[in-house]
């Protein structure tokens, strides 16, 4: 009895214990949670800001070409230009394509979300938070940073966010995400700033805000708020090996942001410095190598002929370590700091040279569209891409002809943009050369303005256009 008293008195003193350690660990888990940050302000304040875009895009019929006998040209043309055979969508219907979110910038109905939302859209519909639906004007886009202006009609003056700046965002202070996750509209998530001014690979000019916010399909596009429900930043992008989230989400910064904004509103595409080299990091290796006590900088492996590093004297070999007053600890934050400043500007770059220090002025140039295979240069004269078509076309010169391989008689414009409209919907492209439109040729941009302004509404349209030495015709309309 005893012992078995002995062992119930022990298992009951070990109760006791456990009651009285677990009541200590209940009170140490409420104070630690009385210290964690409440975001209910912050969702009722910023969330009336924050919109559900969805897209839909026409499923293209069949488009034909003819040749200069006015021959249906064959398939194998016809998929080279990029237009669908008869099984490759219906005409007319319209799919659904992409889900993302965005916020309100202006009570005027300005709207920002990732240029990958909307890409390739036909309609674009923002959702608000009263569940009213409006159609969506693109109003400019940028690739390389994943922006993208919108802009809605409203007869009242819409909410708006509260713009944060981002050069104050230090690692470790919470933040959090409002979206729509898998459609699962006004979610909000919360986290820490990992790291700041992260590289990716695929973007290469955006100074990214890394956090541990859970983003998933469906964020994109969403505002990142500070504890102030200030925006900092735009969810853009994940890191995942599982298609989910896994830790490790990317922002682009607010002040990058809007930097682009004015661009976009004033001509629907962003314009970037660029110095013309290909660069590397620097590694312990080769660190040593060029005789550096640490790695540091960005090593320049080629120089392109004739751009703005090539006329500043810099060589394959040389580390730049400064430019425009700004450390470059590594090559990711060169194009970043390139591409802020206005081409034709003059900065100054610092860089190592068989281990010695030298100081350059470079006045930097316009970095080429990464679609086209006939960049702008100095002395072009393009036309403004707010037009019908909604491409940017510059007169052909000798430049252009060796790029294009054009023999000398073939007049007309370079495609150099295409940003929305028609010319995107029939699939132009930046490099094509338009030779005739409406049965009138085109070899000026007087021209090309004079014809585009009178160009027809709903009825077939035709344009003479050469891809790759092929030419061929093609047709489309324009809406009222």
């Amino acid at each position: 009895m005893s012992r078995v008293f002995f062992l119930f008195k022990k298992s009951f003193c070990n109760f006791g214990l456990s009651v009285i350690l677990l009541c200590a660990s209940l009170s140490n888990a409420s104070a630690d949670t009385s210290g964690l940050p409440n975001f209910t302000g912050l969702f009722e304040q910023a969330s009336p800001a924050v919109v559900n875009i969805s897209t839909l895009a026409k499923a293209k019929a069949r488009q034909q070409i003819y040749g200069p006998g006015g021959e249906e040209l064959p398939e194998i043309f016809r998929r080279y230009f990029g237009i669908p055979l008869p099984d490759e969508g219906a005409s007319g219907n319209s799919q659904p394509m992409s889900l993302g979110s965005g916020f309100i910038i202006s009570s005027d109905g300005y709207i920002l979300t990732n240029n990958h939302v909307v890409d390739g859209a036909d309609q674009i519909i923002v959702r608000l938070s009263d569940r009213s639906e409006r159609p969506a004007e693109l109003i400019g886009a940028d690739k390389r940073s994943d922006l993208a202006l919108l802009k809605i009609e409203s007869d009242r003056s819409l909410p708006v966010v509260k713009i944060g700046d981002s050069e104050g965002v230090k690692p470790g202070e919470w933040v959090a995400a409002i979206g729509s996750p898998f459609n699962f509209e006004y979610s909000i998530t919360k986290g820490i700033v990992s790291a700041l001014n992260r590289s990716l690979p695929s973007d290469s000019y955006v100074p990214f805000i890394q956090t541990d916010v859970p983003i998933n399909p469906g964020n994109s596009g969403g505002p990142l708020f500070n504890m102030e429900g200030e925006v900092i930043g735009i969810n853009s992008q994940i890191f995942t090996r599982s298609g989910g989230f896994m830790g490790l989400s990317f922002a682009i910064p607010v002040d990058h942001v809007m930097w682009a904004v004015d661009q976009l509103k004033d001509k629907g595409y962003v314009t970037r410095g660029w110095l013309g080299v290909a660069i590397q990091d620097v590694d312990r290796d080769l660190a040593e190598s060029f005789g550096l006590e640490r790695p540091m900088g960005a090593l320049v492996s080629q120089v392109v002929p004739g751009g703005p590093a090539d006329k500043a004297k810099l060589h394959p070999g040389d580390i730049i370590v400064r430019f425009n007053n700004r450390a470059i600890s590594n090559s990711g934050i060169l194009p970043m700091s390139v591409g802020v400043i206005k081409p034709g500007e003059k900065a100054k770059l610092e860089f190592i040279r068989n281990g010695k220090r030298k100081l350059v002025d470079v006045e930097v140039g316009q970095l080429p569209d990464e679609n086209s295979s006939a960049p702008e240069k100095n002395g072009d004269k393009p036309v403004s891409d707010k037009n019908p078509l909604g491409v940017k076309v510059a007169e052909l010169d000798e430049n252009y002809r060796s790029k294009l391989r054009l023999e000398e008689d073939v007049q007309g414009l370079v495609v150099i943009g295409v940003n929305r409209g028609a010319g995107r919907s029939i699939g132009l492209r930046q490099g094509d050369v338009i030779t005739d439109l409406n049965n009138r040729s085109v070899t000026t941009v007087s021209e090309f303005k004079k014809v585009v302004a009178k160009l027809p509404k709903n009825r077939s349209i035709s344009m003479r256009v050469i891809r790759g030495g092929n030419p061929g015709y093609i047709t489309f309309r324009l809406q009222e």
